[in-house]
């Protein structure tokens, strides 16, 4: 059971607009509520400026809906203004005055401290948004988490986030969600987002923060995998030990002579390895001309890893 609350807010009563805070809950909804095979994955509700706007009450109230029981995972996503603080930020909602910016993160965070959810996601498309998780009431910004809740923001604590017709950092997490982020089996994790989204600011840039006291991992979304979970549970099979160098001869490819549909097929799983960079070519550039001469093929350090998890029973 899976619950998402996506919130974009493009217009204010009090305070200047945006222009893609809405765009971007559009084209987050699709990718959370279907799983790239088109099952089913998050339950989504979105709320926006479109949908006649986004209170404070109100919004509080979708908090605590979020976060009720029966749910496994919930996920809340906000795209909007961010009220700074050092050790703070506020959610500005559209009736915000300059006095109450909305809704203070800490006050969420006491919300899902409460909550009986097992695993809570918390995105922050804001400016600010990397003071999310401090402690005010102790004037200091180390995080404490409740087990089971992390924090993806788009910016550290002293910085703003930048939009164009999309939030930057919004922008950057959908092509995360379409399979930027994902494993070699499709697997799509909170880490898997961070891990992506670091790479795609450079040190002059916003700079995403990323906080969490997690004990696993659970899939935000599922990709295709780049090697179908049947044939990387072949890896133990084809790679006897870890350090194995599997020799290679022209039967294996298809297109040389002699013609052998075994090897060929292991070639075939051999391929997909070497695209998703589980095992290399040793004495070759390319696993065609390895084939060719003769040569061999070894894991990588990630192939091995997953040698081991085949060897455990863990594919």
């Amino acid at each position: 059971m899976k619950r998402a609350l996506l919130v974009g807010i493009d217009d204010y009563d009090r305070f200047s607009g945006l222009d893609g805070c809405v765009a971007d809950v559009d084209m987050l909804e699709p990718l959370l509520s279907r799983n790239d095979d088109d099952s089913p994955n998050f339950d989504c509700q979105k709320r926006t400026s479109a949908t006649g706007g986004v209170t404070r009450d109100a919004l509080l109230g979708d908090i605590d809906a979020l976060l009720g029981g029966g749910a496994d995972v919930a996920l809340f996503y906000y795209a909007g203004h961010g009220a700074g603080s050092d050790t703070d930020v506020s959610l500005v909602t559209r009736d915000a005055t300059p006095a109450t910016p909305g809704i203070a993160f800490s006050q969420v965070l006491a919300k899902v401290a409460g909550s009986s959810v097992r695993e809570v996601v918390l995105i922050l498309d804001c400016c600010f948004s990397g003071a999310a998780g401090g402690v005010p009431q102790l004037a200091t910004t180390a995080a404490t988490l409740r087990e089971g809740v992390s924090i993806l923001t788009a910016s550290r604590g002293d910085q703003v986030a930048v939009e164009w017709a999309h939030g930057v950092f919004s922008t950057f997490l959908g092509g995360a969600l379409e399979g930027g982020a994902a494993d070699v089996v499709g697997k799509v994790t909170i880490a898997g987002l961070y891990s992506y989204l670091d790479e795609c600011f450079g040190p002059w840039d916003q700079r995403p923060a990323f906080k969490a006291n997690v004990d696993r991992l659970n899939e935000l979304r599922r990709c295709a995998p780049a090697v179908p979970p049947s044939e990387l549970r072949e890896i133990g099979e084809l790679f006897p030990s870890a350090d194995h160098l599997f020799a290679l001869d022209p039967s294996y490819e298809p297109d040389a002579e002699p013609r052998d549909p075994v090897h060929e097929r292991a070639f075939a799983t051999l391929q997909k390895y070497r695209a998703a960079k589980l095992l290399v070519p040793v004495g070759a550039e390319h696993m065609y001309f390895a084939a060719l001469e003769s040569k061999a093929c070894r894991l990588t350090p990630l192939g091995r890893h997953y040698w081991q998890l085949a060897k455990d029973g863990r594919l």
